[in-house]
């Protein structure tokens, strides 16, 4: 483990360490109608912790976790890094293959999962035994165990946990995070951009294992004494509606497909106490946020972040919200925009987005490659974002191979893709390049509002093609629609536009 200076912590113990004696009673979660109080979350942590000492485990070793939100998962992920061990949550709704993969790639030493879940039937070639949290055997065990343990001390540069990136175009890569870097992420965007406080109840639909929904529902909360709401069940948009109804949260974090989803089933929905709506894990289109403001009468900070950096590092500001954009930089970052050769471009133009701070992952497990074309000098970081700025504002126009060149210009699919959202007909769409007789053309995969006047599909797309060349430069308009009944989209929410390129 790299390790810098003489300072030892641990940030299971700096998120909860004092809480018991500082918050008491004070609920930290609620899931269904379960409450844990810090209390009892910092005694459930600590026996996690023995129970892994109990079984032989290591530190630095891997706990592979498939398991749903749940109070359960906090105990099991903090509980870990308590310990010394690594825990690595990977998504829930993969195949056994997938499960085969992460378990030797990450060398997993234990796998913590549900006794009907397709990880719990995977084979290792290795020693990897498998616990089921929520079976009467380990509830024994666990309750039993002792409430105090004592943290396993580290530099803040040596390794806490790992995330598993979605793996969109390739095997997912491990990106291995730092003790500091959950307690950046707070410090930086929970507190400078959103001011979590102890009096905030926070709910967000991505889950767990995602980097994004670990500091909504971990990191932030726990870090300022706050609680988090904990949704097992799929976030679907009946789902997400009834907790918000039932809890009143007053911090949001949704993704766009998500606040479209929502934004179908109501009509001047009413969220009393409400006071943020986080968005991000694909950019925010205007349209969606100009009905959810006229809708709700709370606006959308949208923002974006990456697995590698572990949460947002460029966000929208509460009052200072700027459509179609990712917003400006969060305190604590830095970010330039550079041409294919890495020479910084100007405001206005658009280049390749490269960040840098505190809680950027020093690399990727066992991906040398990876890690010498992504991680540069200077502690510098290639996103594979395309964007540009212009008076601090960061625009989104795709990953670096959604970009389209037609007509030797390149062409942002974000900007085609905004405008055909304007329509009333359009609810969700993508654009990509198809060859047409040897040139680059746009194409755009709709996908429709039920609504009972859409009438002739032929009409409709020849309305939606002129509808976008009246509000943008003409070589801009898709060169032909199709109309899809859904869109691919990755667990968080993201559209694969490279899984449409060569469908017609």
């Amino acid at each position: 483990m790299n390790t810098t200076g003489s300072e030892k912590i641990n940030v299971a113990e700096e998120l909860i360490g004092n809480s018991p004696s500082i918050r008491g009673d004070k609920t930290a979660l609620y899931c269904g109608d379960t409450t844990v109080t810090y209390k009892q979350l910092a005694q459930n942590i600590n026996k996690f912790a023995n129970v892994l000492k109990g079984m032989g485990v290591k530190p630095t070793e891997r706990v592979l976790m498939v398991m749903p939100d749940s109070p359960m998962f906090v105990y099991a992920f903090l509980g870990s890094i308590k310990y010394g061990a690594w825990p690595v949550p990977v998504n829930t709704t993969l195949g056994e293959r997938d499960y085969h993969y992460l378990l030797t790639n990450s060398e997993a030493r234990l796998l913590v999962t549900l006794k009907d879940g397709k990880a719990a039937h995977v084979k290792t070639e290795h020693k990897c035994e498998t616990v089921l949290p929520f079976e009467e055997n380990f509830q024994e065990i666990f309750d039993s165990a002792s409430t105090e343990a004592d943290p396993y001390l580290c530099a803040p540069d040596d390794i806490a946990f790992w995330l598993y990136s979605s793996g969109s175009t390739g095997k997912p890569k491990g990106a291995m995070h730092k003790h500091m870097s959950m307690l950046y992420t707070a410090d930086t965007y929970a507190k400078d951009i959103l001011q979590i406080s102890e009096d905030d109840l926070c709910f967000s639909v991505s889950k767990l294992f995602f980097a994004y929904g670990l500091g909504n529902g971990i990191t932030f909360p726990l870090r300022f004494g706050a609680a988090a709401v904990l949704l097992s069940e799929s976030p679907t948009p009946d789902a997400v509606l009834e907790t918000l109804d039932k809890f009143k949260p007053t911090v949001f974090f949704g993704v766009p497909t998500q606040y479209n989803s929502v934004l179908k089933k109501i009509d001047g929905l009413h969220l009393p106490g409400l006071r943020a709506c986080v968005s991000a894990g694909e950019a925010l289109p205007p349209e969606i946020l100009k009905r959810w403001r006229s809708n709700t009468g709370l606006e959308i900070l949208d923002g974006i972040g990456s697995t590698e950096a572990l949460h947002i590092f460029i966000s929208n500001r509460a009052g200072e919200v700027k459509e179609g954009t990712s917003g400006r930089l969060v305190p604590g970052y830095e970010a330039k925009i550079v041409d294919d050769d890495g020479k910084d471009l100007p405001d206005g133009e658009t280049g390749h987005l490269w960040i840098k701070g505190g809680s950027v992952t020093p690399g990727y497990w066992n991906r040398p490659e990876d890690n010498a074309e992504r991680f540069l000098e200077g502690g510098w970081f290639k996103t594979g974002d395309m964007y540009s700025r212009e008076d601090g504002y960061f625009t989104y126009h795709g990953r670096g191979d959604d970009m389209l060149k037609v007509g030797g210009i390149w062409v942002s699919p974000m900007e085609i893709e905004y405008t055909l959202m304007e329509h009333g007909a359009v609810s969700e769409c993508a654009v990509v390049g198809q060859e047409v007789e040897g040139l680059i053309k746009p194409f755009a995969y709709v996908t429709l509002n039920d609504r009972p006047d859409i009438g002739d599909k032929a009409q409709l797309s020849a309305e939606l093609i002129e509808f976008v060349a009246a509000k943008l430069p003409k070589f801009k308009r898709p060169w032909k629609i199709y109309f899809v009944e859904d869109l691919p989209k990755t667990a968080t929410g993201k559209i694969q536009r490279y899984m449409l390129r060569g469908k017609r």
